[in-house]
């Protein structure tokens, strides 16, 4: 089996057409998920960036592995300590070692590694190709070391690629020759003009004041983010250049596949598409970020075409993203290692008769990076916890119906206090469960406050003279 795991930084699922997007955002991204399995519930345990893809390639929950957030104590992964052999327990736990032990030639083309030192993120892997831009290059620039790896080994019987754009992550930078290719397409329905003025009252870290003062002093650097927000048309400067993001990326996905069809391979190939997080466009009044345990930010698409597998299903079950580890130890016939996390789906991707959703009861969601938030999603329900608002204004609790109100306008927290009571039981059975599996006594989320809070809040307000 040949695997390619497409990993689009910052993608959101509704803003591709497979997810029902009226844009024509993803065409070729659209065409996998109707060959295979589109997973409606999929969400990052921790988030953004560095968490997350921790949580992924280890297999195991952030307050397992101490990684939480972006600085302090808390990017770093736990070490083995005073039981450490000749190797850490990390080499031979992490999913890319699994695949490799499974007779699988690993390679990642990422520059994730080298942005946050996350240098952990390479455990497993026999190749590391980092272009070196730090996790600014546009798909162009990834594009040919991708074509040239699959030149050299695309053709080969067993390869696990990791395969890392970023164009969808704020500035959105397309090349200006690309043009605008959304600008004359409505914007999103639920992003009205009361919505927009409501939003350009909000102050704090994410807001469009905040964007604003961001194309002043950053922003300007990159043509297409230059103009201030002022009025109800001028936030198609975020809507238009992030959707355009998602075209340049899928434009230059196009080619991937295609070179895969060239050798021969592409019909042979398992094709997984993911992002590490999803991105904030109006949720909760913030913008162009992925700054918190919340639906816009943790919910990120999950395609899966696996040769000979399951064809146009569309799964609702709740999943994390480090249930992949899982999924694919059993589609190869590998080991799952004992403390990882996740749990395979792989009878909804092989599509075994009978087999259902597989889907857990609720899920538990961490973002310690710009706010200290754990979140509970279960049933229609996203409950939101704040330990530190990041300076965003955000009450303590917060509850969103997502099947009335996806995009988080309406905080039922008052009115609902028994959906609340639910949701911290459960949050507290989770919390209860993790601690007493843990090698340490320490919540990481914990170790964020006690060092100051998170770290680009701490940025913030810093800026602001707080």
């Amino acid at each position: 089996m040949r695997i390619l795991l497409l990993d689009l930084d910052s993608l959101r699922p509704d803003h591709l057409g497979c997810y029902g997007y009226p844009r024509n955002t993803s065409p070729n991204i659209d065409r996998i998920a109707k060959e295979g399995v589109v997973f409606t519930n999929y969400y990052c345990s921790d988030a953004p960036c560095m968490p997350s893809r921790t949580a992924l390639m280890s297999g195991r929950f952030g307050i397992h592995t101490g990684v939480a957030g972006h600085g302090g104590t808390a990017a770093d992964m736990r070490r083995d300590g005073a039981i450490r052999g000749f190797e850490d327990r990390l080499k031979r736990e992490s999913l890319p070692y699994v695949m490799r032990e499974a007779g699988y030639k690993t390679a990642t083309i990422s520059t994730f590694a080298d942005r946050h030192s996350a240098w952990t993120f390479n455990a497993g892997f026999n190749e590391v190709h980092n272009i070196g831009e730090n996790g600014l290059e546009s798909a162009h620039q990834v594009l040919p070391t991708a074509l040239k790896w699959l030149e050299d080994n695309g053709q080969s019987d067993q390869w696990f690629l990791h395969l890392n754009f970023w164009d969808p992550h704020t500035p959105y930078r397309v090349p200006d020759d690309y043009g605008h290719p959304f600008a004359e397409e409505p914007l999103p329905e639920w992003l009205t003009e009361d919505v927009f003025r409501s939003h350009l009252q909000k102050d704090g870290q994410h807001s469009l004041k905040d964007m604003n003062e961001l194309a002043k002093s950053h922003y300007s650097k990159w043509s297409r983010h230059g103009r201030e927000i002022e009025s109800y048309e001028d936030i198609r400067q975020i809507i238009d250049n992030y959707d355009c993001a998602i075209r340049y990326m899928d434009d230059h996905i196009g080619q991937v596949l295609s070179y895969l069809k060239r050798l021969g391979v592409l019909e042979e190939t398992a094709i997984l598409i993911s992002a590490d997080h999803g991105e904030n466009l109006g949720e909760l009044g913030i913008y162009s970020e992925h700054g918190t345990a919340d639906q816009g930010t943790c919910r990120i698409p999950m395609i899966f075409r696996w040769p000979g597998g399951a064809r146009g299903i569309i799964n609702e079950g709740l999943h994390y993203h480090l249930d992949l580890g899982p999924t694919l130890a059993d589609l190869v016939g590998a080991r799952h290692p004992e403390r990882w996390d996740g749990k395979s789906y792989a009878d909804s991707i092989t599509g075994v008769s009978g087999a259902s959703d597989q889907g857990r009861d609720c899920l538990i969601l961490t973002q310690c990076a710009h706010v200290c938030q754990r979140s509970v999603r279960f049933g229609d329900w996203l409950y939101i916890r704040s330990y530190h608002d990041g300076y965003h204004g955000f009450p303590k609790e917060m509850l969103f119906n997502l099947r009335e109100d996806p995009y988080e306008q309406y905080n039922l927290a008052k009115e609902r206090r028994d959906v609340c009571k639910e949701a911290v039981y459960l949050l507290n059975e989770w919390h209860d469960d993790m601690m007493s599996t843990m090698d340490s006594d320490i919540d990481p989320l914990w170790t964020v406050m006690k060092e100051g809070g998170p770290m680009h809040a701490e940025e913030y307000r810093s800026i602001k003279g707080q």
